[in-house]
């Protein structure tokens, strides 16, 4: 297992603090290690602690009056979570799940609060990780109002390949245990929808797909596609 100092370090929020403010950060966080499917926390329930990624993948969703999820946002090591933890007494926002198994760095609010506080530095370098996902989630949202069910499939295929893929000599390969259910709920629609256009893609040759495993032989004939 690294060093404490080093998983602390590993993590975007706190690149840059000295080896003195780790040390004092650690002294309040702890270590989460969680199944695969397991909640983390619920939506409504009281903040207690935010979390950061060290290792494997979150979905949080939202529920709606009919019992439908809806993803807010898919979350990879490094990302911290809820994004609007810090500096108000709201309840967590939504629901957040592990999507396989996860190891996470606990922050209790209170305590970090205060360490925040004593160091302008750190509170700065909190504020700008939250106010650029925020601009994200904003982004993410203008792109899928007023689209069809296509395009915002292809939107979501493109975000994921920007964020999680690897470039293979121009072939996409997107690593991700993501069920078409969990494709569904990150843009409104039913799995059988879901399961028909990604079959659509495939037998366009648009999209390959193995087991956890997204492969785009060609990002802009895919991107292309809706416009066609």
């Amino acid at each position: 297992m690294n060093h404490p100092i080093e998983l602390l370090q590993a993590i975007p929020l706190f690149q840059g603090l000295t080896e003195a403010e780790l040390e004092k950060l650690w002294e309040i966080v702890g270590i989460r290690h969680c199944h695969k499917k397991e909640i983390i926390f619920r939506e409504g329930a009281a903040k207690t602690a935010i979390y950061i990624i060290q290792s494997g993948m979150v979905k949080t969703y939202k529920t709606d009056d009919q019992g439908q999820e809806q993803i807010v946002c898919l979350l990879r090591q490094g990302d911290m979570f809820p994004h609007t933890g810090f500096f108000n007494q709201l309840p967590y926002p939504a629901t957040a799940e592990t999507i396989d198994q996860t190891v996470l760095i606990s922050i209790p609010v209170e305590p970090f609060e205060q360490v925040m506080l004593s160091n302008p530095t750190m509170a700065v370098k909190v504020m700008r990780v939250m106010g650029n996902k925020i601009l994200d989630l904003q982004k993410q949202l203008h792109e899928y109002v007023g689209h069809d069910v296509q395009q915002r499939a292809v939107t979501f295929l493109l975000d994921l390949a920007d964020k999680y893929g690897e470039n293979r000599d121009g072939t996409i390969l997107i690593n991700i245990p993501l069920t078409h259910q969990d494709f569904a709920s990150a843009i409104g629609t039913t799995r059988e929808t879901v399961s028909r256009l990604l079959s659509q893609l495939r037998k366009q040759g648009l999209l390959r797909m193995g087991r956890n495993q997204f492969v785009i032989p060609d990002l802009d004939a895919l991107r292309h596609w809706v416009g066609s």
